[in-house]
């Protein structure tokens, strides 16, 4: 089955009908093209042929008289961080940006993939990280694309932290 576009979200258009559902990573959400198979083994290729489609949990890529195949976003680990005021919010997104890294704001909630450099220099920095697994739902919308390729050892900031973090991780 060849996916061109999303027909409606499970949000908007509640359904009775059995939904099965394509688990995507966060960073999967941003794919143009990719091949998966759902929960129940159907095989879907998605081929986005616009810039700047985008897959959001409860998306709809088919829908039958019995079934909905459905998009869920899977949970990862995460940075979470509650900013105390709009001055940290601009901030601590500011920092993260200037990193090219992902952002994500969720429920008053600044955050970002997991990784242990980022979660250590924000420490450092006077911000009060946590660690949690949670849907990366939100993703701001920049002019770089988000290209994790199941961690965010790509950037050259990342690079350096982990060469200077202590080998015990």
């Amino acid at each position: 089955m060849i996916i061109n576009q999303t027909i409606g979200n499970l949000t908007e258009n509640p359904t009775e009908k059995n939904i099965d559902y394509l688990d995507l990573e966060w960073f999967e959400t941003t794919k143009r093209i990719q091949r998966k198979k759902t929960r129940n083994g159907v095989d879907v290729a998605i081929k986005f042929l616009k810039e700047g489609q985008r897959l959001r949990e409860g998306d709809i890529l088919f829908e039958d008289a019995e079934k909905v195949i459905a998009i869920n976003v899977l949970e990862t680990e995460a940075i979470v961080m509650v900013p105390g005021s709009l001055l940290e919010m601009g901030t601590v997104c500011y920092e993260i940006g200037n990193k090219h890294i992902p952002l994500f704001i969720q429920d008053d909630k600044v955050l970002l993939p997991f990784e242990m450099p980022m979660f250590r220099w924000l420490e450092a920095s006077g911000f009060k990280p946590e660690k949690q697994s949670v849907k990366l739902l939100n993703l701001l919308k920049s002019n770089v694309e988000p290209h994790g390729h199941g961690s965010l050892g790509s950037t050259i900031f990342t690079k350096i932290l982990k060469m200077a973090a202590p080998k015990d991780e």
